[in-house]
């Protein structure tokens, strides 16, 4: 015989509290004490309790989507924006946006804050949530989806990213190709997936070539213009200088870039700069950056078509999706600088 689901009156009753108290936990107010909200949580979470489906924010108030980033202030999250935007603006749906202040974990207050609105989900950028806040969604009905995942997600946890190897794979490839042998690349914190698949995707380039990978070439920073520029600095002022730098973002080649200028090095003359990412602003740099184009607003678009139709009680179209990058070469890559002859004067 099937188990009969807990009801909120069996969550009342084996913790010793009233049906609306529960209510008032599973709306997230905030008017029950601490020390009952926990005994609730702690119920509905044995119990793995859901609340039914009852139409979008149970047909009343307005109709919204949790967009979360981790660091919004920049032009990759605008793109990002403006993948959401397109959707929700012909469904009709609104937009809260929330930052967490570089945290790639929201903290509880968040989640009360959510629970509260009761939008029709959540799409977390570059960040992830622990197993109390996965439940804690999830006992609401709240669908969520993680948009470029920061760790390896839990199974069953919708996702939608991009093939970051095979984008370090082909920046690194294009490089070697042009004859450069001395290659560094900058990414971002070694704790974060998409950095260290970008790395292991410039190894493998190394590896495929048989070429030698020099440890003191690799970088691990943030993904912003200041970690470019502090990391291109150190590397072209080594002895034996990298000849081409592959940067894990365009605003890490932005960095490079001033880096390069001020130590009087050319680009691409005498070292070459890929970024990452195909932001807009990268075709009108001087020279124009070749870069990787993650397709940042189709990867948004898709994860809000699929966190749309989980609030509407469908099933996704897949758990996982990830989609292609490709090398978008411009002007700030060429052949490196010819290595002077032994002796000429």
């Amino acid at each position: 015989m099937a188990q009969t689901r807990a009801t909120i009156a069996d969550i009342a009753r084996e913790v010793g509290v009233s049906v609306p108290t529960v209510s008032k936990v599973l709306n997230g107010r905030l008017d029950v004490a601490p020390g009952t909200r926990s005994r609730v949580e702690e119920a509905l979470a044995r119990h793995s309790y859901r609340k039914p489906v009852a139409g979008p924010t149970n047909g009343s108030g307005p109709r919204l989507l949790d967009l979360v980033f981790h660091q919004a202030d920049n032009l990759w999250a605008q793109e990002i924006i403006t993948g959401v935007e397109r959707v929700c603006g012909e469904q009709r749906v609104g937009v809260v946006l929330s930052e967490l202040g570089g945290s790639h974990r929201p903290p509880q207050e968040w989640i009360d804050d959510v629970m509260a609105r009761r939008p029709l989900g959540v799409l977390l950028v570059l960040s992830s949530l622990d197993e109390t806040h996965r439940h804690q969604l999830s006992s609401r009905s709240i669908p969520f989806v993680v948009l470029d995942t920061q760790g390896e997600p839990p199974a069953g946890v919708p996702t939608v990213g991009s093939n970051n190897w095979n984008g370090g794979l082909a920046a690194t490839r294009h490089l070697v190709g042009l004859g450069h042998r001395r290659i560094a690349v900058i990414s971002g914190p070694d704790d974060v997936l998409c950095s260290r698949a970008r790395v292991d995707g410039y190894r493998s380039a190394h590896d495929e070539a048989q070429l030698p990978r020099d440890p003191a070439l690799v970088r691990w920073g943030a993904f912003d213009a200041e970690s470019g520029y502090r990391f291109g600095r150190e590397l072209l002022s080594l002895p034996d200088r990298p000849t081409a730098i592959f940067a894990g973002s365009d605003y890490q080649a932005l960095g490079v870039m001033r880096a390069a200028r001020e130590l009087g090095l050319r680009i691409p003359e005498d070292v070459s700069v890929v970024g990452y990412d195909n932001l807009p602003i990268t075709q009108w740099l001087n020279p124009a950056l070749t870069t990787i184009n993650q397709p940042l607003r189709e990867m948004a678009s898709l994860a809000t078509r699929m966190l749309l139709t989980l609030s509407a009680g469908g099933p996704a179209p897949t758990t996982q999706v990830e989609l292609g990058t490709e090398l978008v070469v411009r002007a700030s890559t060429a052949p490196p600088p010819p290595t002077p002859t032994p002796g000429a004067v």
